[in-house]
């Protein structure tokens, strides 16, 4: 019985290590420092690790989605997709300033100029109009470059 409670521990250390392998580029960064948080290696903050991270300490309460005062890489992961999301969409309605669900080139020019300058590229149709999708395809084509 001892040597499957043994092995059980050991899966779970393992999966906590894996829950928290720092991907590449600025994501990884994050994690990295969140897995120095960790300071009693389980693969979660809690909230008492969190105070060594001001923006996850302030951020706690919206990032524990479960409520259980500790925060796993997979709800991290959540939040920050879900802030993200959230700017986007924030941005398409500073960019789309009459509410109608497109920004016409006169919108492009007056909030955003570098958008102006690309806007004949990302109207893939040529309607006078970009969409969310048309934007959305820009942004993966320029992040395949």
């Amino acid at each position: 019985m001892k040597y499957v409670a043994t092995l059980a521990a050991l899966g779970i250390a393992s999966a906590a290590l894996l829950a928290f392998a720092a991907p590449e580029g600025r994501e990884g960064r994050g994690f990295e420092r969140m897995k120095q948080a960790d300071t009693n290696g389980d693969g979660m903050i809690s909230r008492e690790e969190a105070r060594a991270l001001p923006r996850l300490e302030k951020n706690f309460n919206a990032i524990d989605a479960n409520q259980d005062g500790q925060l796993t890489a997979e709800e991290m992961r959540a939040f920050r997709a879900k802030r993200k999301a959230e700017s986007h969409a924030e941005h398409w309605k500073k960019l789309d300033a009459n509410g109608d669900g497109r920004v016409s080139l006169e919108e492009a020019r007056a909030n955003a100029p570098r958008l102006a300058e690309h806007f004949s590229a990302i109207d893939t149709n040529g309607d006078g109009f970009i969409t969310p999708e048309e934007m959305k395809a820009a942004h993966a084509k320029h992040a395949r470059k």
